[in-house]
C-alpha cells in the first residue's frame, strides 16, 4: 500500500525517492527468484502470465531464428501460448502441436520424435490450469538439453502451490503470475536463464535490463515479491491442506452424483484443482445455480468462461462435446474449510437432479439402464 501513495517514486530516477522505489522492485525480484530457485538477474517482471507466455514464445523464437524455425508445443497449452504460436506460423515458423493421453499427459517420446534439425524451441506447460495434470517437465528437459534446444514452461498454474525449481526442472524460461498465489493482479514474471537470447516485445525503454520497456508497476511488483516470500514458507502446508480438502470434495460428489467423470490425472495433479464432467447437465446452468448459493466455480478457465465453445483441453483428452459442456472447475484456496466442502456436497446434487429432471436424454438413459 505505501507504494501507491507516499513512496510514489519512479524506479528509473536517480534521486532518493526513485532509489526507494528501485530498491523495492529489486527486493521483490530477489524474493521472486527465491521462490523458483533462480538468480535475481534472471527474473523479468511483466503484467500477466499471458504477457510472460507471449514474451517467451515470440521472444525466444525471434531471437534464435537463425538456427531454425520449428517450434513444438502441446495442444492443451493456454491460449496465451497457442495464439502467439499461430501468429508465428503466419510469419514463417512451423509449429508442431503435440496431443496428450486421456489424462492430459504429454509423452516425452512424442517430443523426441517431433524434433527436427530446424527445431529451436519447445514449450510445454508445467501443469494444465483446467484439469490440473502435472506434466513430465524434467524428462522433457533432458531431451531438449541433449539436442541443444531451448525449453520454456508455463508454470502459472503451479508456482506457489507445488515446488517449482528451474534448475531441477531444467528449463530455459518459465512463466509465473502473482495473482495465482495471492499476489496482486497485474504483476507477473518471466524467468530467462542467464545467457539465453530473447527479443523484447515491448520496446522504447531501459527497464528490466532492456528486456521490457515501460515504467514498472511498483505496488503490484512489491505485492508479488511478498506473495513469493510467503509461498516459500507455506507450500508444504498448502499442498497437504488442500489435497485433503480436494479429496473430500471429490469423494463426496462421486458418492452423491451418478455419471460424474473426474478429468485429469488421478495422482499427478495440482492439490487445489478439481475438474469434473456430468452427463446430461449444462455447465453454465450449474454455475449460475451454485452462484445463487454463494459458491463460485468456473465452467472452464477464466480466460474462456464467457465462450460457449467446448474447452480445447477437454477436446484434446477425448471428452465428448456434449459431456464437456457439463464440466465444472472447482479451485480451492487456503480460505476454504471442511465446512465449505460439505456445503458444496450438500448443494450441488439437488441442482444436478433438478437440471436432469428437465432432460429427456437423461430420462431415456435411466430407462435403458433399468431395462438391462
Amino acid at each position: 500500500m505505501p507504494y501507491f501513495m507516499g513512496k510514489f517514486g519512479n524506479p528509473s530516477n536517480l534521486h532518493d525517492v526513485g532509489r526507494e522505489a528501485k530498491n523495492a522492485v529489486e527486493e521483490a525480484r530477489a524474493k521472486t527468484a527465491g521462490l523458483i530457485g533462480a538468480h535475481t538477474d534472471e527474473i523479468f517482471f511483466t503484467s500477466s502470465g499471458a504477457e510472460s507466455n507471449n514474451f517467451a514464445l515470440k521472444g525466444l523464437a525471434q531471437a534464435n531464428n537463425q538456427k531454425g524455425k520449428h517450434i513444438i508445443v502441446s495442444q492443451i497449452e493456454h491460449f496465451s501460448l497457442l495464439h502467439p504460436a499461430k501468429g508465428l506460423e503466419k510469419s514463417g515458423f512451423t509449429v508442431t502441436y503435440l496431443p496428450t493421453d486421456k489424462q492430459g499427459l504429454v509423452n516425452p517420446d512424442d517430443v523426441a520424435k517431433a524434433i527436427t534439425k530446424e527445431t529451436i524451441l519447445v514449450s510445454i506447460m508445467h501443469a494444465n490450469n483446467e484439469i490440473g495434470t502435472i506434466e513430465p517437465i524434467e524428462e522433457i528437459s533432458k531431451i531438449t538439453k541433449e539436442k541443444g534446444i531451448l525449453f520454456h514452461t508455463d508454470a502459472v498454474a503451479t508456482t506457489g502451490w507445488i515446488p517449482v525449481d528451474v534448475k531441477k526442472l531444467g528449463v530455459d524460461a518459465l512463466s509465473l503470475s502473482g495473482h495465482q498465489f495471492y499476489g496482486p493482479k497485474g504483476a507477473a514474471a518471466l524467468f530467462v536463464r542467464k545467457g539465453v537470447r530473447i527479443k523484447p516485445q515491448i520496446e522504447g525503454g531501459i527497464q528490466e535490463d532492456g528486456r521490457r520497456a515501460g515504467t514498472e508497476n511498483v505496488p503490484a511488483i512489491v505485492g508479488l515479491g511478498k506473495a513469493a516470500e510467503l509461498a516459500v514458507e507455506e507450500i508444504p502446508h498448502r499442498m497437504s491442506y488442500l489435497t485433503a480438502l480436494r479429496d473430500r470434495l471429490q469423494e463426496g460428489l462421486i458418492e452423491k452424483i451418478d455419471h460424474l467423470v473426474v478429468n485429469g490425472h488421478p495422482t499427478l495433479r495440482l492439490p487445489h484443482n478439481l475438474n469434473f464432467s456430468l452427463w446430461f447437465v449444462e455447465g453454465e446452468s450449474m454455475l449460475l445455480f451454485l452462484n445463487m448459493d454463494g459458491i463460485s466455480v468456473s465452467s472452464g478457465s477464466a480466460c474462456t468462461s464467457r465462450s460457449l465453445k467446448s474447452s480445447h483441453v477437454l477436446t484434446c483428452i477425448g471428452t465428448d462435446a456434449a459431456v464437456a459442456n457439463g464440466t465444472l472447475l472447482m479451485t480451492l484456496g487456503m480460505g476454504n474449510s471442511a465446512e465449505d466442502i460439505d456445503y458444496v456436497i450438500e448443494k450441488l446434487p439437488p441442482i444436478v437432479k433438478r437440471l436432469r429432471d428437465m432432460s429427456p436424454l437423461y430420462e431415456d438413459m435411466i430407462k435403458k439402464e433399468k431395462g438391462k
